[in-house]
């Protein structure tokens, strides 16, 4: 099955329902202060997350160690709410502080002794990836990066580079620096058919785009919630339930372990995904990252992928008719959640921007991210500053 085929149902760009827009535009405090179009690197997250905060600080100032069976609770549910979000089963899920944390921990399972110690990764992936992998040098594991030759995937040249000798195939859904996509499901096949393995950084899309798991049959995905989730400060990662049984981290915890809370020592390992743990884990960013990820599950994510192209479709319908580089792919199967914009010193004309409150990123290109809490007429506000600032009359 193809990227366009997975995503029939959500690729026709169409804005939320005014008035259920509206209700939901009234969860973020911080829309009424700027029009924020930066989902890609930091979202808005929902006035309710203040209620869980004020709860956390009440728990410590009445600390009583039995409040750690209700935490353990919410970190379970927000682990399983993530996995119904990318059509995983409950159990295949866990978080922690951040993605590094989480990838090294998977780069801990395997031995790298050739032949088959190649790790297939592409130019267009978050820096923290090639960095990691790179570390891991030191045990044989020989990273090869694919080189895209521009905004896109080469995705004949990452078939190329998967043969034989590779053991994983990390890459992004969704470049961070362009916004361009790529196609899983043919990823995988190729993958598969040589016995590698494919981890799947998630971070530019899960919240803003459709990702179905176990259709695909991807082994290993990562991402986090403070970008397209809502949330604040948690990773997460999702391994397929029939792999877990033949991966064992040395970068581990005790509550990775079969007996963690008797408080005694383990064994063996957790069931599914838990065996992934760390230490001691915190709570509270799980905690405050349910509350976004619940208002997104309310809205679904048909709805929310056909929004964001709608949104995205408007950014690259003005920047096309003003004469502005759209460096992101146009067709809508083959973009994320962010339109990156070839502006002349954009990093000047970002702060510019920001200035009056029109709230985007610059990594390399102006990045555009809208997300379901956005609407055209801020998309509009937005392009026109900065087509004043392209014309110098807005200074």
């Amino acid at each position: 099955m193809s990227a366009p085929d997975l995503e029939s149902t959500a690729d026709v760009a169409r804005p939320l329902d005014a008035g259920p827009h509206a209700a939901l535009r009234a969860q973020f405090p911080l829309l009424e202060s700027c029009v924020y179009l930066n989902s890609n690197s930091t979202g808005a997250v929902p006035r309710d997350v203040e209620h869980v905060l004020a709860r956390y600080w009440e728990t410590l100032r009445t600390w009583r160690d039995d409040v750690w069976q209700g935490w353990l609770e919410g970190l379970a549910r927000y682990a399983d709410s993530v996995a119904a979000l990318i059509g995983a089963p409950p159990g295949s899920v866990v978080t922690d502080a951040n993605l590094s944390t989480l990838l090294a921990r998977v780069a801990s399972c395997f031995d790298y002794r050739p032949p088959r110690n190649r790790v297939v990764t592409t130019d267009l992936e978050f820096p923290t990836v090639p960095f990691i992998w790179n570390a891991f040098r030191r045990y044989g594991s020989h990273l090869d990066v694919v080189r895209s030759g521009g905004p896109r995937f080469d995705e004949d040249a990452l078939e190329r580079h998967i043969d034989e000798r590779t053991l994983l195939v990390c890459v992004p859904h969704a470049s961070y620096s362009s916004g361009a996509t790529l196609d899983l499901a043919r990823l995988v096949r190729r993958a598969h058919d040589v016995g590698a393995l494919v981890v799947v950084d998630a971070f530019q899309t899960v919240g803003v785009m459709p990702l179905d798991v176990t259709a695909l049959g991807v082994d290993i995905v990562l991402g986090g919630s403070h970008k397209w989730l809502c949330g604040v400060g948690t990773a997460f990662l999702y391994v397929r339930p029939d792999l877990v049984g033949d991966l064992q981290p040395a970068a581990t915890g005790w509550q990775a372990g079969d007996r963690a809370m008797t408080f005694q020592p383990s064994t063996g390992w957790a069931a599914g995904a838990q065996r992934f743990a760390g230490g001691t884990p915190y709570p509270l960013t799980s905690l405050a990252s349910q509350v976004g990820l619940d208002l997104l599950a309310g809205v679904g994510m048909p709805a929310i992928r056909a929004h964001s192209l709608a949104c995205t479709q408007r950014v690259i319908d003005r920047a096309e008719a003003a004469g502005i580089g759209v460096v992101s792919p146009t067709e809508p199967h083959r973009r994320g959640g962010v339109v990156c914009l070839d502006v002349p010193d954009g990093e000047t004309v970002k702060k510019r921007l920001a200035e009056r409150n029109l709230i985007c990123s610059w990594r390399g290109y102006l990045r555009v991210g809208p997300h379901v809490y956005n609407t055209l007429e801020e998309i509009d506000e937005f392009m026109d500053a900065l087509e004043r600032q392209r014309r110098g009359s807005d200074r």
